[in-house]
């Protein structure tokens, strides 16, 4: 018997998936499938959250977003391209927030004879306007 092969995926532009990446490409920090929702429904009145996911997965497919896994939370989508970054997370709003520094020779806590090749790193705190 013949191997299936695979369905495509429908690549052509929508009008959800142009609002999706919009929303994304004008974020100055990570967000989550119900606030792209939100602001992309400004757009696209009835956009619905399954829509939102499948623009997701594939713009994340095509390399033009990533996921952002923070520990503990849900993930959050951000455009991709932004070079080496880490994320602040607020513990009173929920937020993720960029963080641009990076401490970089993290080598220097590995243990003996471990070979450091990548790092992620995230904070925790309160962002600015709840410790306001």
């Amino acid at each position: 018997m013949p191997a299936r092969r695979p369905i495509p995926v429908p690549t052509r532009p929508t009008r959800q998936r142009a609002a999706v990446h919009d929303v994304l490409a004008g974020a100055s920090r990570p967000l989550t499938p119900d606030e792209i929702r939100a602001a992309a429904a400004r757009r696209v009145p009835g956009l619905g959250i399954a829509t939102v996911y499948r623009a997701l997965r594939q713009l994340v497919d095509a390399g033009a977003a990533l996921v952002v896994a923070v520990p503990g939370s849900a993930p959050r989508y951000e455009r991709s391209g932004r070079g080496h970054h880490h994320h602040f997370h607020c513990r009173a709003c929920g937020r993720v927030f960029e963080v641009d520094d990076c401490p970089r020779d993290l080598a220097r806590i590995a243990p003996p004879g471990f070979r450091v090749d990548g790092h992620d790193l995230v904070l925790y705190g309160t962002c600015a306007t709840c410790d306001a």
